[in-house]
């Protein structure tokens, strides 16, 4: 069981890594937002995991959220999400970052792997050059958050 706070700053988690490194564990590093998480979100940590021994979630902190899908979102707040994505039995360690990329937080971790959705060309893909490798983990069909939020808004209006 792990008993230590896994919820870091980008400080704590470049020394968690380092020692990680140190030990010869291989790091993955994923990011998004994870305002409403769904099918698709777990089912990229579980493949994210498979691919080394410690899984990081690099999250959107409010403000960037809000800047990159509108003044209506974050639905659910970076403290919450982070404590929503730490109960998954993939995710080792979750960090909140401020900018709208995760170029900065990506050129300071330097994790073994980064793992990103599908939709995403690699050449789109944004601090590929900090890692060893990139993987696409292929979209699951008809799971997004945009998906969600337009399901139960049909079936609830706009109350």
């Amino acid at each position: 069981m792990k008993t230590t706070n896994r919820a870091l700053t980008l400080k704590e988690l470049k020394a968690e890594i380092k020692k990680l490194h140190a030990s010869g564990k291989k790091v993955v590093f994923t990011n998004g937002c994870f305002d409403l998480l769904h099918l698709g979100h777990t089912s990229l940590f579980e493949k994210a995991k498979s691919l080394g021994d410690i899984l990081v979630v690099a999250i959107n902190s409010d403000k960037s959220l809000s800047c990159l899908k509108g003044p209506k979102r974050p639905l659910v707040g970076e403290k919450d999400r982070a404590k929503l994505l730490l109960a998954l039995k993939p995710v080792d360690y979750v960090v909140v970052f401020n900018e709208q990329t995760p170029h900065e937080i990506l050129s300071e971790l330097r994790p073994d792997i980064l793992v990103k959705g599908g939709d995403y060309k690699l050449s789109e893909i944004v601090g590929r050059e900090f890692v060893k490798k990139v993987y696409r983990y292929p979209v699951v069909k008809g799971k997004s958050t945009t998906n969600l939020i337009n399901t139960i808004v049909e079936r609830y209006g706009k109350k």
